[in-house]
């Protein structure tokens, strides 16, 4: 393996893999498989080009905030370069993309902005740019900023060219979204074999090229909705105009043909590509790979044939593509697992919790753990002597933290606390005081509330909003939610222990 001096040079390169199950046998067909770049998606690399190419030509100041519109991808490759490089990020997302993508970009350290679905990709590109220029933030403008364009002719299409070492490509197949992707590798295709072609999908419902209808824009050349924009499943591939990088593609005769593609079909070869090929991607991979393959069954024996798939599959989670995913066994699963006597729900071995431990009479208590624990009860309005990696101790600080309560954590199992083993010595001196063995124990006030079950249980019926109110703690009375769901799911009733 290379070393590197930044993640930042790890962008590119991505493998060419020939998908010898899903193809005809006498096709040779190959994806560009873009999840091989550090956050996942063909969008590393304008991400980068982007901000490297304002850096140069002065447009973007040490320090500055930047600033873009996208479906995530884009959003989480910005958030990768920005953290590198130490600019503030800022994100305007319509409301209706994955869930999973905003916490990759909050994780990452963006702030991202929602706009209302029904506004579409236009609306989220308004959203930034009014931003933008009230805010004095630097705008990518990712849909008509050449460095999109220029980094795939430098990068992406010269890495398909050389792995295929002189051998003739009879299509190259992507989706368009910014047109980047398109214009930099067609461009780049065409001028190494004019007979390449380059084939376009869209999705069959919202055929925006495949119309022929010019793309709208106002006097003062705003993005409007395009006319045969309709919302689809494939998110990022196609927002609901038709971007200046892909107009001019199709202007310069780059396209030889715009192919439909059925949402269903793009989730039904997504999950193929993963259980027939073992290749991890998304709807929009899933679509592409749909256009691919039917390019594949009307092309020449020995063809070979280069798809695009722009990201990971992990995008897509709380999306259809993962709909009928079980998180539970299903019958067969049971059945598996009742094929032998040991480790199984409906026959759970008769040991204690690994969190608790013995009680011991009050004659064996430590005095100096005593002490330790009437220390750390005076020394705050709420204090939780935790384990830092026990899930009901997650539980009880994330409704803590949903009531914005601060919590003094005596976490048990910490470095501070092994010196001398006063963890453990306190473990024995809280279950004589609160008549469990069990952790977390929380008390608020100086006065036990109990554990994570007593805790839950407080909230609902309001005494524990009484008791930090007689500490001088308010909590949004109007508040409501039920505790339970912030267990770990591996707790909720299970079908399987019916």
């Amino acid at each position: 393996m290379a070393r590197h001096d930044s993640i930042l040079e790890t962008i590119g390169g991505t493998p060419l893999v020939r998908l010898a199950r899903l193809a005809p046998p006498d096709i040779h067909l190959y994806a560009k498989v873009e999840a091989f770049n550090p956050m996942g998606s063909v969008k590393d690399r304008m991400a980068l080009a982007v901000i490297e190419a304002a850096e140069r030509r002065g447009e973007l100041r040490p320090g500055q905030t930047v600033i873009e519109a996208t479906s995530g991808n884009t959003g989480i490759g910005l958030a990768m370069v920005c953290a590198r490089k130490g600019y503030p990020l800022v994100v305007t997302m319509a409301e209706n993309f994955s869930v999973e993508r905003r916490r990759l970009l909050r994780f990452l350290g963006a702030r991202v902005v929602l706009t209302p679905a029904a506004e579409k990709g236009s609306g989220m590109l308004a959203k930034a740019i009014e931003l933008a220029e009230t805010h004095g933030y630097y705008l990518c403008r990712q849909f008509e900023n050449p460095a999109n364009a220029e980094v795939h002719r430098r990068t992406t299409a010269r890495e398909i060219l050389d792995d295929l070492a002189g051998e003739p490509l009879h299509a190259w197949v992507s989706g368009f979204g910014t047109g980047g992707t398109l214009q930099g590798v067609a461009r780049v295709l065409k001028d190494a074999d004019p007979a390449t072609r380059i084939v376009v999908a869209e999705p069959d419902n919202a055929p925006m090229l495949g119309s022929g209808l010019a793309q709208p824009r106002g006097r003062d050349g705003s993005t409007a909705s395009h006319p045969g924009f309709r919302p689809h499943l494939m998110q990022g591939w196609s927002p609901d105009f038709i971007s200046p990088l892909t107009e001019q593609a199709v202007s310069a005769g780059l396209v030889d043909e715009v192919m439909p593609v059925a949402g269903a079909e793009a989730l039904r070869l997504a999950r193929e590509l993963a259980r027939q090929e073992g290749i991890f991607a998304g709807i929009s991979s899933g679509a592409t790979l749909a256009a691919a393959l039917a390019v594949a069954r009307r092309s020449p024996p020995g063809s070979r044939i280069v798809c695009m798939l722009p990201d990971t599959g992990e995008r897509y989670l709380s999306t259809p593509l993962f709909e009928n995913i079980r998180d539970e066994m299903d019958d067969e699963e049971l059945a598996l697992s009742r094929s032998t006597p040991g480790y199984r729900f409906d026959a759970r071995p008769a040991v204690p919790p690994a969190t608790s431990v013995a009680r011991p009479p009050a004659a064996d208590v430590d005095a100096e753990a005593v002490a330790f624990v009437d220390q750390a009860i005076a020394s705050a309005p709420v204090v939780m002597f935790a384990l830092e990696w026990c899930e009901f101790c997650w539980s009880a600080r994330k409704l803590f933290a949903r009531l914005g309560v601060e919590v003094s954590s005596v976490d048990l199992d910490s470095v501070a606390c092994q010196a001398g083993d006063i963890g453990g010595r306190v473990r024995p001196v809280l279950a004589v005081r609160t008549g469990a063995a069990t952790i977390p124990q929380i008390f608020v006030g100086g006065r036990l509330v109990g554990g994570c079950s007593e805790l839950f249980e407080a909230w609902r019926d309001g005494s524990l909003t009484e008791r930090l109110a007689a500490c001088g703690i308010r909590v949004d009375a109007e508040a409501a939610f039920d505790p339970d769901e912030l267990l770990p799911r591996w707790l909720h009733p299970r079908a399987e222990t019916a």
